[in-house]
């Protein structure tokens, strides 16, 4: 069940309270999102007079709220022990509020201060040289052999209780000391010989800011030197009214390429928007410059808070690292004063047509235009009116700032466009200070010179602008960046527009934004779809002035050959169908080692049972044999993989109603010579000590969600063409006992890259956003259950869905993990198998 939503009513009564203990509006309106934690949260507030405190201590307050929503078993004293310790400094941060809810779930008061302390990390420290000592005792005591084990030491030394609050980055660098001191410098290691005809073009990382992003082959030229991006300008070779101009943007810029990705937040990022993140960041990365996320946010209209955190996430996700945060609305006062400088050149005028007039002689775009009324007005007069247009005296539409371009112009972007228009709408940043709002023509091209953008990358639809862009900035005579458009990307069979995604969640044909059928890429995110994939085929695809308009089977493609080599491969049986062995006794037991991927060692491998009663796929059983099927029936052997020997069915029952087969009785071949299997099948065995097997409550299996490859063109609209089986869900799947460490540590893993990750984009001098209203995206937002990824043998690539329940993953690393009570296990299929879409999923 999902958590109570707060009535969107009582949310705007917590908002203001939230925000007065010191929380930003973005986190201040996630804490109102759950009615249960937003009133214990209230409530804390009123109890301990809580006000002012900094940013930091009023997340972990709220973190508090939202663990104790979680329980019922903290009782009111317990809960004040808790708040002292936040606001005596002693809990400091979310991990330490989740480590001290659970002590106090079986420790009652009065509390044990020390044991408290030593549970939660309070006042805990280590010296570097305690910490090199920890990890080379953890090497000497375990079968370490060189470099291939790097990833499973780092696990290991955290999951230590000595070293549980020990700073991931700080540990991570201890480990690689220890490395490099024991077996040598890493690039010394020797690889493992390879067959040179079957090896592989290495996997695209998803960091592009530490790697090359754009290179997907190691003999094909990275894709920010060649083609369109390979021919453009140099920083300092975009003309400038005045050698002066070029000269002060080199000196700020140090001559680096800057570049910036400017969405607007009005709406969640999707697949099209994944290639100018890649374009924007990832050409300022190679070229070693910088890269700023802007939000132009001059529509205050139709922006909200959800919008800018989820940008900022996506953008994090996906590998990169803004250098900064910056927003249009920082630059208002500039704004504004360039606009009246600009009248006073006689370059804008105060115009009071109705939007109807303006577009009557704008001549519709299909005939020559005709001057506005207002356009001779003398330059006092504008000035006079626009001061009132800032002073509030016009209602919206009543008045507009237009700049005085080129009517005689063929391009419609040069005949007058507005530049500034009246909103009566307070704004997100600077509330209510403006009643004039900048439009994008007017904002886009001067907040790229204020921040010395040396190349303004955009899609094709722009380049119309491009000559309004640089009228402008000749007009004002400020340094001006040079425009240059690249082809969007589009995906056959989806849907893009905001609008019409909205419908689709309204109308519950969707289930939300994330929903994995659609082509967000919060819903790409949730349906598992690593962000490295992505980035792969953005590359894969080149960059050119053209449009790519791509099918869903490409880029599904790409998601497999991606998760290929990384994708653990786990046994699944998804319609499973339970076998007895007859001849072994009732407490038979093999632990069976098996690797997680038969090409990729460093994936390590597992142990799982293998007892009396296995379960198969209920595919891989006929009553009938024939000379073309080689799997189980009556009287015939298959081998079972990776267990010692085959099996060969004896007996079968069925259901006496329907004459389903629900059970049938093999004998495991272990004596003599078994008989030499022509197939193999997956299995998964009933061992209820070791936890197997895994039971899956849903395998939700997405098909495309429209009928054709142009849902646009159906009859009388888009929703004519929606496939009303586009999710399938499947209900009792198993899956091997292995799953449950796997999952452990595929969160762990992504946890300790993102914080690494974090702190290396913190530590870089000048980087990051000083606006105190910026959401603060933590390593743990970039981390969530759709890291858990696997390939079921034979059935499918999947990953662990956002409603799933798993405790296991809430628990220290020192836990064995496993089903919890109240867990909830739900797959989300990311792509079918390359060699057989059609088989098992």
């Amino acid at each position: 069940m999902a958590p109570p939503k707060t009535d969107p009513a009582v949310s705007d009564t917590f908002i203001p309270l939230f925000k007065s203990i010191g929380l930003s509006q973005a986190k201040a309106a996630e804490a109102a999102k759950n009615a249960k934690s937003a009133n214990i949260l209230r409530n804390l507030i009123a109890s301990y007079d809580l006000a002012h405190l900094s940013e930091k201590q009023a997340t972990v307050v709220a973190a508090l709220a939202s663990q104790l929503a979680k329980t019922e078993s903290v009782e009111p004293g317990e809960q004040d022990f808790a708040v002292r310790a936040i606001l005596q400094g002693k809990l400091k941060s979310v991990d330490q509020v989740n480590a001290a809810v659970k002590y106090l779930e079986t420790s009652k008061a009065p509390i044990n201060e020390l044991e408290f302390d030593t549970e939660c990390g309070v006042g805990f420290s280590i010296t570097s040289e305690e910490l090199y000592d920890a990890v080379t005792s953890y090497i000497r005591e375990n079968t370490v052999t060189g470099w291939p084990n790097l990833g499973s030491v780092i696990s290991g030394v955290k999951a230590s209780p000595a070293l549980r609050w020990a700073n991931p980055l700080e540990v991570k660098n201890a480990v690689e000391k220890a490395f490099t001191e024991t077996f040598g410098a890493k690039e010394t290691a020797k690889p493992k010989a390879k067959d040179p005809k079957k090896e592989k073009a290495p996997q695209p990382t998803t960091t592009a800011s530490e790697t090359d992003a754009g290179s997907s082959s190691p003999n094909r030229k990275p894709v920010f030197e060649e083609g369109f991006l390979g021919a453009l300008h140099k920083p300092g070779e975009n003309p400038q009214t005045r050698p002066e101009l070029r000269e002060q943007h080199l000196g700020a810029t140090d001559g680096q390429v800057r570049t910036r990705f400017p969405p607007e937040p009005n709406g969640y990022l999707h697949i099209g928007h994944s290639k100018a993140i890649f374009v924007n960041f990832g050409y300022a990365a190679h070229h070693g410059g910088k890269c700023y996320l802007r939000f132009d946010d001059t529509n205050p209209e139709k922006e909200e808070a959800r919008y800018f955190e989820s940008i900022i996430e996506v953008v994090r996700w996906l590998g990169f690292e803004p250098w900064k945060i910056t927003y249009s609305s920082d630059y208002f006062d500039q704004l504004y004063d360039l606009a009246v400088e600009l009248i006073k050149r006689d370059k804008a005028y105060v115009c009071h047509c109705t939007q109807e007039q303006i577009k009557a002689d704008r001549g519709e775009k299909i005939s020559a235009p005709k001057a506005c009324v207002h356009r001779s007005r003398p330059i006092q007069e504008s000035l006079d009116h626009f001061k009132k247009m800032t002073d509030g005296y016009y209602r919206p539409k009543e008045a507009n700032l237009r700049m005085k371009m080129d009517l005689t112009d063929g391009n419609p972007q040069m005949w007058d466009l507005t530049a500034y228009r009246v909103l009566d709408a307070s704004h997100h940043r600077t509330l209510d200070k403006w009643k004039i709002y900048p439009t994008y023509d007017y904002t886009h091209c001067l907040v790229d010179s204020f921040e010395n953008i040396s190349h303004s990358l955009c899609t094709t639809e722009f380049i119309a602008s491009r000559q309004s862009y640089e009228w402008l900035c000749d007009a004002l005579e400020v340094y001006k960046p040079k425009q240059s458009e690249f082809g969007r990307l589009n995906l056959q069979g989806t849907i893009n527009s905001k609008r019409k995604i909205l419908q689709l969640v309204d109308e519950g044909y969707v289930s939300g934004w994330d929903d994995p059928r659609l082509y967000t890429l919060i819903a790409l995110r949730r349906r598992g779809v690593p962000p490295g994939a992505i980035l792969s085929f953005v590359s894969t695809l080149g960059v050119s002035t053209a449009a790519s308009n791509i099918q869903i089977a490409r880029f599904e493609q790409t998601v497999r050959q991606y998760l290929e080599g990384s994708a653990p491969r786990l046994f699944m049986v998804i319609r499973p169908l339970k076998v007895i062995i007859e001849n072994v006794p009732d407490d038979y037991l093999v632990m069976v080692d098996k690797p997680f991927h038969p090409k990729n060692p460093q994936l390590g491998s597992s142990q799982i049972p293998f007892t009396r009663t296995i379960y198969i796929d209920a595919d891989d059983f006929r009553l009938e044999d024939t000379k073309d099927y080689f799997r189980l029936a009556p009287g015939k052997s298959v081998g079972l993989f990776q267990a010692p020997y085959p099996i060969t069915c004896t007996s079968y029952k069925t259901d006496s109603a329907t004459g389903e087969v629900t059970e049938v009785v093999c004998r495991l071949e272990d004596s003599g010579t078994p008989p030499k299997p022509k197939a193999y099948i997956q299995w998964v065995a009933e061992h209820a000590s070791s936890g197997s097997p895994v039971r899956i409550d849903e395998t939700r299996i997405f098909h495309p969600l429209f009928k054709s490859d142009n849902p646009l063109a159906a009859v009388p609209d888009f929703k004519a063409d929606i496939n009303s089986n586009s999710m399938e869900i499947i209900k009792g799947a198993m899956v091997e006992v292995s799953f449950w460490p796997l999952a452990k540590r595929s969160i762990a893993d992504a946890l300790e890259e993102a914080r690494a990750r974090s702190a290396k984009a913190k530590a870089i001098p000048g980087a990051g956003s000083d606006d105190a209203d910026t959401p603060q995206i933590t390593p743990e937002q970039l981390v969530g259950k759709e890291c858990v990824r696997f390939q079921g043998l034979r059935v499918a690539y999947l990953a662990v869905d956002s409603d799933s329940r798993l405790g296991a993953l809430e628990e220290p690393s020192d836990v064995t993990p496993g089903i919890r009570q109240g867990d909830y296990l739900v797959l989300n299929r990311i792509a079918s198998l390359k060699e057989d879409a059609g088989k098992g999923m």
